[in-house]
């Protein structure tokens, strides 16, 4: 990753978590209470996620055997530690919490600056760059954030900066298949995304029969699991890439069934799409 990529992928995560602190810092503390489309989860449920694992993986980085404490520590108290992290702290005040979250996130934010995109840090798995792990910290912002926007009944502003999500949802299409059990597939897919400033984004082989078509706000949705396919107007065709779209997931941990359907869709063609000639 070049220079120029890497401020830009800093600064879009400074700028996600930015405009999710400016909805927050307006909230009382009754709306910190209330549910949102994750199953078990507040909004404060959903900001001490985001602050608990902003400052772990900025730990990573600048005391990476602290992590690796810390890492043992959650994973030996049993596989339920993301819910944890966040349910033990309901006690802890709004003001508090969003105090929490923009300190971890300057926090990491300096130690992506420090070290580069090409530093490595230990994780939950497999070793990261910092590259990767910036990129996740500005995917799970955007989709924890899309559920507070939902649960406050508000719209998920548009903005290029969803780019970063798509990339990693493109990426992740063998993990998607390794967590569920199911073989690495070996077909190409051609995704093609409008961007929110009217662009084309693109992923894969041009030649490749098997596509994913729509917009890039709608694939994020959909790999971050935050709508099911049928409630967006992703075009899939057959086969390879809507096994793929069944199943995708951007982020780390077991796999997961997602939300499932708002409606029954009718108009079903419009999930498929034929095979370029």
């Amino acid at each position: 990753m070049d220079d120029a990529t890497w401020r830009t992928l800093l600064d879009d995560l400074a700028a996600e978590a930015s405009d999710l602190a400016d909805v927050l810092a307006d909230l009382s503390d009754g709306q910190w209470a209330l549910a949102t489309p994750a199953e078990g989860w507040n909004i404060h449920d959903q900001v001490v996620h985001l602050a608990f694992f902003d400052e772990i993986a900025a730990l990573g980085f600048t005391h990476p055997e602290a992590f690796d404490d810390l890492g043992a520590e959650l994973l030996a108290a049993g596989d339920d530690y993301v819910d944890r992290a966040s349910h033990d702290r309901r006690e802890m005040p709004p003001a508090q919490v969003l105090e929490w979250f923009r300190a971890s996130r300057s926090a990491v934010s300096r130690a992506f600056a420090d070290v580069g995109p090409s530093a490595r840090t230990p994780w939950f798995g497999p070793s990261m760059s910092a590259a990767s792990s910036a990129t996740a910290r500005v995917m799970e912002t955007w989709a924890h954030g899309q559920d507070i926007y939902d649960a406050l009944g508000l719209t998920h502003a548009l903005t290029d900066r969803v780019r970063h999500v798509c990339h990693l949802g493109v990426i992740t299409r063998g993990f998607a298949f390794e967590v569920n059990g199911l073989p690495i597939p070996t077909t190409e897919v051609r995704v093609e995304l409008t961007s929110p400033s009217g662009e084309t984004w693109a992923w894969g082989a041009l030649e490749a029969d098997q596509r994913v078509t729509g917009t890039a706000n709608d694939f994020a949705l959909v790999v971050t699991q935050r709508r099911h396919l049928s409630d967006t107007g992703l075009r899939v065709t057959p086969g390879a890439a809507a096994e793929w779209m069944s199943i995708a997931q951007a982020f780390a941990g077991a796999a997961s069934t997602g939300r499932p359907p708002r409606h029954v869709v009718e108009d079903l063609p419009r999930l498929v799409e034929d095979p370029p000639q």
